[in-house]
């Protein structure tokens, strides 16, 4: 005999109750929904939350820093500054680069930014030099962002040059194509190039300048259109052989005529094939090699991206000779595949022991069964949102569905707990279906909506913080969301059908043995509760301590920003003396990778030395050193670190600068630490004066260590200053002096070879062969009137000075920027303090400012808006459970205990050495609402009986 359907009852619950069909296939669907999304979403360590930015280099050859500045980064910074959305602006401006970082504001898509920058260096063009070799190229990568992927090029048999070629035009092009890819670029580049190296005495001989020789060059290879012959009935197209292709070609070229006899190129110069800039160099631990940097787009799943390079590297390799050696150096991946793995698996287990306990409190399989249900229903529906959201599977979504799992069985277990009261009471099972879940209905709703409450101030986070958590917190929200779905419709639906009273099931001696525990354990609690109801006043002093111990502890605990990372990767800089030459800073950086190499953590190092987009200046070398897997060292990261330092101690007149690479990057620029700020003046003088008393000031601050600046004004320079009067008499122009100069040590790009996969370029400089330093500078001549060649010297003098290395701007003023790490036993609070007390000690001007950047800054503000989102969510909680109950006095007494479970939270922190970080503060939060949750349960438990 079917059981009567009552009439009314099961509040919204009631249509699912009595269409279990319809109820199966919803749930079904949903599920579905989230198998597909989660196949469709990227992976990654973090979500993605990088500043639009945009990198935008400008190469010109033996240009000095100052030439740099006034000519190139000023009139593009000009331009730069008048487009809108723009957030920062940084340049460094050394020795023939200038490198200017764009950082836009997080609201502005890269894609529009990408247009208003190409737009401003079209209008800055008109102002640039006219000899300037390679227009401003832009890339839309953040340069602090290391690589995703490092490969490694050698050959124990090709010379340089041509594996440089080799690979431009067979490997890095196609891993460019591979989608994903945001950049491919090439460190320790070795492209080919015929150099003419000038004997500027034997030219000076023959009555000919370095001038000359250059237009002549220049004049003899060209490669332009020619036209066509058009007759009656064919078209013939014309050629020539104006390019000079081969170095013989070179050599044979007649420059001039003396006494009727042809003066060739190879009779007062050296003409060989050679690096394009000789002055660049990368190596793979200690062999000499081209090394490939990847790095991604932004928001592609980066773990297919680079299986996808590696699926490829094995048909690339098996187009280049056997000589060739292509070797992967790091891959960023390794790490977050571990990482997504490991929290994959604390969800899992996460999912199990829920399941587990609940057994173990409700002794019943199917009882078990049903909430257990709502686990992988509420979680694998969420991935279906976070696809749709735009979201990818990283750490922290899979954080929030770890943490969801706790919260998402807690209305089923409700549901069933109401539903079972009735089927005590001797209700059919589908009449005590629509009656507990019509009664609990409105526990349900109210208990969810309070508990996003919580998570809202999280949504309304500022600037990179906000984006950080966005997902976190959206992705719980929609977790509980969908589990009170669950609880309202397949939960109360199963109870009709499968649910028992608790008179008919017979236990087994486990469940009785639970349940004789469980009774023990409830009767110790009513012992203790009756005696604290009996001294009430006590509890409450006890609660008021609690907040005040709460406020005190908030106030003394250290305070940091985000986790130290261990993902087994180590940016390092090495510094030497501001005067060094490019062959004593290779030898000094492969002593370095020597002492490095030797430690039984590391597993390889790629190096490189020059001046290129991410590296200013001579006298700074680049390490990205890969360290051994956690299980195959024996120390983390941190501890390495200071090893690391100690073993290259020894070797004098260098600084090594190491710090961990993390997935969280906010930095624009490549630092020789962790933590940044920026000083900034009007001019270079007033820099000149206070970098040096600040420096000083943060050395005495215990809470610093590695110290650094980008100040370098201790370059040598030759200033030549040239007697005006005289040159003119002799009909010698400046820009006759600066042609010679930049001819004979300028690595001038004076002419191109084209072909039909590459193109080279001619380099003309003076042979250094017999002369060194400023003697070589005896051997500059210039035409003068009537062809008579006069020496240099003879028309100038020769000083030596001191000069910058580099030029900073920040906001298009000068400026410098300290980098600093943070002492062992200090917080980054405390290092915070200790660089403001700093600047208050030394009492710089108001026109002198200073500014925190990347990590720094964010903490900054975070610190800035901790209490108020803490307040906010509290304040959140409040006006949602004061709308469900219509009273102002119940939602405090359920937030009246919120206190010990702040005290708890910060006396676990101290109590594990911990900071208060940003991943804290979450946690804090999400306990509050854990709190709120089980007061809200008591609170109608003791209302609804």
């Amino acid at each position: 005999m079917s059981e009567k359907i009552p009439a009314t009852g099961g509040g919204p619950s009631r249509l699912f109750i009595l269409r279990p069909v319809a109820t199966t296939l919803f749930m079904v669907a949903i599920l579905l929904a989230g198998i597909v999304g989660y196949r469709m979403l990227p992976v990654s360590a973090l979500p993605e939350v990088d500043y639009p930015t945009i990198q935008v280099v400008t190469l010109y050859p033996g240009a000095n820093p100052e030439v740099m500045t006034s000519a190139v980064t000023a009139p593009l910074e000009r331009q730069f500054g008048q487009m809108s959305g723009l957030k920062q602006m940084s340049s460094q401006s050394s020795g023939g680069a200038s490198v200017i970082t764009l950082m836009f504001q997080l609201t502005l898509p890269l894609d529009v930014a990408e247009q208003e920058v190409q737009a401003a260096i079209n209008a800055a063009t008109n102002l640039l030099p006219t000899d300037l070799p390679y227009p401003p190229i832009y890339s839309k990568v953040n340069p602090a962002d290391p690589p995703v992927l490092t490969l490694a090029v050698t050959s124990s048999v090709l010379p340089m040059t041509q594996l440089q070629d080799m690979v431009e035009t067979r490997i890095s092009q196609k891993i460019s194509q591979v989608n994903g890819v945001g950049l491919v670029s090439l460190a320790g580049g070795q492209r080919p190039a015929v150099r003419v190296k000038l004997n500027a005495q034997a030219a000076a001989s023959y009555g000919l300048d370095s001038e000359t020789i250059r237009v002549a060059i220049n004049n003899a290879n060209v490669n332009s259109a020619k036209g066509s012959l058009d007759g009656p009935t064919r078209s013939v197209t014309l050629s020539a052989n104006d390019q000079m292709k081969s170095l013989d070609d070179y050599r044979k070229l007649i420059v001039s005529y003396k006494n009727g006899a042809p003066i060739r190129l190879a009779d007062i110069a050296t003409i060989e094939q050679a690096p394009e800039n000789n002055q660049l160099g990368a190596w793979a631990n200690n062999q000499q090699a081209i090394i490939i940097n990847v790095q991604r787009q932004p928001g592609v799943n980066v773990i297919e991206t680079t299986d996808n390079i590696r699926n490829l590297l094995p048909d690339l390799v098996s187009n280049l000779p056997k000589s060739v050696n292509v070797e992967i150096l790091t891959d960023r991946t390794t790490t977050i595949r571990a990482s997504v793995k490991d929290v994959q698996f604390e969800l899992g287990l996460a999912i199990a022991l829920v399941v587990m306990v609940i057994y173990l409190f409700l002794r019943n399989g199917v009882a078990t069964l049903i909430p257990s249900i709502a686990v992988p229903l509420s979680l694998v529906g969420t991935f279906a949102v976070m696809y749709f959201c735009g979201f990818s599977v990283n750490n922290l979504t899979l954080m929030a569905l770890t943490i969801a799992t706790g919260f998402v069985v807690d209305d089923a277990i409700v549901v069933i707990e109401n539903i079972s009261r009735y089927l005590e009471r001797g209700d059919k099972p589908l009449t005590a279906a629509l009656k507990g879940a019509g009664e609990i209905g409105f526990t349900i709703i109210s208990l969810t909506f309070s508990l996003i409450a919580v998570l809202i101030p999280l949504l309304f986070m500022g600037d990179i913080i906000g984006r950080l958590f966005r997902e976190f917190a959206i992705t719980l929200a929609v977790a509980i969301l969908i589990s009170a779905v669950v609880s309202l419709t397949l939960t109360p639906m199963m109870c009709a059908r499968l649910l028992k009273p608790e008179s008919q099931i017979k236990h087994n001696r486990f469940e009785m043995a639970c349940e004789r525990f469980f009774e023990k354990m409830i009767a110790v609690y009513a012992v203790w509760l009756k005696r604290v109801l009996n001294h009430q006043w006590i509890t409450l002093g006890v609660a008021l301590s609690t907040l005040a111990l709460t406020v005190l502890l908030y106030l003394f605990i250290p305070k940091g920003f985000f986790p130290l990372q261990d993902n087994g990767l180590l940016q390092g800089t090495i510094e030497t003396s501001q005067s060094i030459s490019y062959q004593a800073m290779v030898e000094k950086q492969q002593q370095v990778v020597e002492k490095l190499i030797d430690d039984p953590a590391v597993e390889n190092i790629a190096s490189f030395v020059g001046i290129d987009g991410s590296n200013a200046t001579l006298n700074t070398g680049r390490l990205q050193i890969t360290l051994k897997p956690l299980d195959q060292r024996d120390s983390r990261i941190d501890e390495i670190i200071p090893r690391l330092q100690a073993r290259v101690a020894s070797i004098a007149g260098i600084t090594l600068y190491l710090q961990p690479t993390q997935d969280l990057t906010i930095d624009t620029q490549v630092s020789r630490t962790q933590y940044q700020f920026t000083l900034q003046a009007t001019s270079l003088d007033e820099l000149a004066y206070w970098v040096p008393k600040l420096s000083q000031a943060l050395q005495e601050s215990p809470e610093l260590t590695d110290i650094s600046s980008d100040w370098q004004a201790d370059g040598m320079m030759a200033y030549i200053n040239v007697d005006r009067d005289s040159a003119s008499r002799l009909g010698i122009s400046m820009s006759a002096i600066d042609n010679a100069l930049y001819n004979a040590f300028g690595q001038r790009l004076i002419s191109t070879i084209y072909t039909q996969a590459n193109q080279y370029r001619v380099v003309l400089e003076q042979n250094m062969h017999n002369s060194e330093g400023l003697q070589a500078l005896s051997a500059v001549h210039l035409t003068g009137k009537e062809g008579a060649m006069v020496p240099l010297l003879s028309i100038a003098s020769v000083e030596q000075r001191l000069a910058p290395l580099s030029i900073n701007h920040q906001e298009q003023f000068p400026a410098t920027t300290f980098s600093f790490n943070v002492a062992k036993d200090a917080s980054l609070e405390a290092a915070v303090n200790a660089v403001k007390q700093a600047e208050e000690q030394i009492a710089m001007p108001k026109d002198i400012t200073t500014q925190f950047q990347g990590a720094t800054l964010a903490f900054e503000s975070a610190l800035s808006s901790t209490l108020w989102l803490i307040i906010a969510a509290i304040v959140a909680m409040y006006i949602v459970l004061g709308v469900l109950y219509e009273s102002f006095i119940h939602p405090i007494t359920i937030l009246s205990t919120l206190p010990t479970a702040g005290v708890g939270a910060l006396l676990a922190l101290m109590a594990a050495g911990n900071e208060l970080d940003i991943i804290a503060i979450i946690g804090i939060i999400l306990l509050i609402g854990i709190v709120k949750k089980k007061c809200h349960h008591d609170d109608r438990f003791r209302t609804g009986r």
